[in-house]
């Protein structure tokens, strides 16, 4: 098995002639997006007070792994307290502690509103 697009976990693996392989069936490998497909909504463009639900993480490697110690995991309901002033780091809150991200973090994390 060959090495991934973005890394070795497979989500963003590219089909024999570079397609997205969204439309094939789940192999159990990841997840199956790659950075041709689109993102419904992410954690990044929610503005201060909105509480969402987390559908899947984007992100691989140790940043993946941070969002997931932190207890960022899919089907969590987070709230977004607020915004740094120069719009930067945002402050989370996730069950009973807050959280601060950088925006390319999370940028990854796709969630839909509740």
């Amino acid at each position: 098995m060959g090495r991934g697009y973005f890394g070795h976990k497979g989500w963003g693996r590219r089909g024999r002639r570079g397609q997205c392989r969204a439309e094939e069936p789940d192999t159990g490998e990841g997840l199956r997006l790659c950075a041709a497909c689109t993102v419904a909504d992410s954690l990044n463009d929610c503005a201060p007070g909105t509480t969402c639900r987390i559908l899947r993480l984007m992100g691989c490697g140790a940043i993946r792994q941070r969002l997931l110690d932190l207890g960022i995991r899919p089907a969590r309901e987070v709230t977004v307290v607020r915004n740094a002033p120069l719009n930067d780091p945002i402050e989370l809150r996730v069950g009973d502690s807050f959280i601060v991200l950088r925006r390319r973090e999370a940028a990854q994390i796709e969630v839909e509103h509740v």
